[in-house]
């Protein structure tokens, strides 16, 4: 990896509120350093951006005081903006940037505005199918936009839109370590080596509807309980009670909050049963993983669900309504994800079609042309 000289280019990448945002943030990140950009990640102050970056190398790492929305809080989250705001006007006032990618949520107005006092270049990248509101509301003052799916497109009214597909780090892939076989990542997370493994997880937020659908399935999956093994994410507060269901029901379990370290998670699953975050989406498509989607109901704009529906619609992922699921029917899915070769090879072809390997050097190379016209 090439070091930024004092004349690199240097990028603000506004990227925090969730890991669907962070994620893909980062991987751009990654690959500007590569072409010799100097990268500041701008994130929020949540456990979750906080603990994410740790693992990041070479970039700097900026925490501003944004909020999100919360029951139609508007003086609060008006302040936590112009706090933000003034927050990234001092950074930048220190270092200029060149450039401003704002990855949507609460975190990417704020820092678009103050890169405009310094007459940076700034872009969006919008991952969803349905764009969110903050991407929505800078679509018209940003310089070029990216987007992860073509239904986006249409849907921001920016000077300048590509589809490029939606970023993933470079670890999700499918043999980054060939000499590593799957058995070593399954014994790295307490896992039995031999054993398909169930992978749950509610992403950065929404887990415990989840989990309580995974929960209710347990009894039809009776049968499975000495085949299968499970790894369940289950955020902070479900811990315990999912714990003792799995005990209750006689399956071998490794439960936990929060897993950093994703990647080994995806490498050592057979299936995995996630939220349609589009992050998650892509990260999913890139190791060809067989899905179960379970939208958050409660996302913007329904936008999971619409994530959702294009994944099934190219027949690279089951997808269960958390209203309309029973837990004979989420026992059904699983089963054909986990036990029937057929079925697992279509969605595995599917996905390889969903894939966009090259989203972030697309976007990192786009961004350092704009900078020298």
């Amino acid at each position: 990896m090439k070091s930024p000289a004092a004349t690199s280019p240097r990028i603000a990448i506004a990227c925090g509120g969730t890991g669907g945002h962070l994620f893909p943030g980062i991987a751009i990140g990654a690959e500007l350093l590569q072409r010799g950009g100097a990268v500041t990640l701008l994130i929020s102050p949540k456990d979750v951006d906080q603990q994410a970056v740790r693992s990041v190398g070479g970039m700097e790492v900026v925490t501003l005081p944004a909020v999100a929305l919360q029951d139609g809080n508007y003086f609060s989250f008006a302040r936590s903006f112009w706090q933000a705001r003034g927050a990234a006007l001092k950074h930048f006032a220190a270092q200029p940037p060149q450039a401003v990618l704002a990855m949507g949520g609460f975190t990417a107005a704020p820092p678009v505005f103050a890169a405009k006092k310094f007459r940076a270049k700034t872009f969006l990248h919008e991952s969803n199918t349905i764009p969110g509101r903050a991407n929505r509301f800078l679509a018209r003052r940003v310089d070029a936009a990216f987007v992860g799916f073509p239904e986006a497109a249409h849907q921001l009214r920016a000077r300048d839109i590509m589809v490029v597909g939606t970023p993933v780090r470079p670890q999700f892939a499918p043999s980054p370590f060939p000499e590593m076989p799957t058995s070593i990542y399954r014994t790295s997370l307490g896992l039995d080596p031999a054993r398909p493994v169930v992978f749950v997880t509610g992403g950065s937020q929404g887990a415990t509807g989840l989990n309580d659908l995974i929960l209710a399935a347990l009894p039809a999956l009776a049968d499975r309980a000495d085949v299968w093994q499970w790894l369940h994410l289950t955020g902070p507060r479900d811990v315990e009670r999912v714990k003792a269901a799995y005990a209750a029901h006689g399956c071998k379990a490794v439960v936990q909050p929060f897993l950093v370290e994703m990647e080994a998670a995806f490498h050592a699953a057979t299936a995995v049963v996630s939220r349609a975050g589009a992050s998650s989406l892509a990260e999913i498509a890139a190791m060809k993983l067989p899905a179960l989607l379970v939208p958050l109901p409660t996302a913007a704009d329904d936008h999971q669900r619409h994530n959702a529906r294009a994944f099934a619609t190219a027949g690279a992922a089951r997808v269960l309504e958390q209203a309309a699921a029973t837990p004979e029917k989420t026992a059904a899915l699983l089963r054909e994800l986990m036990e029937a070769p057929a079925a697992r090879t279509e969605i595995q072809v599917a996905l390889a079609k969903q894939h966009t390997p090259t989203a972030a050097a697309r976007i990192a190379e786009n961004i350092l042309n704009a900078l020298k016209s």
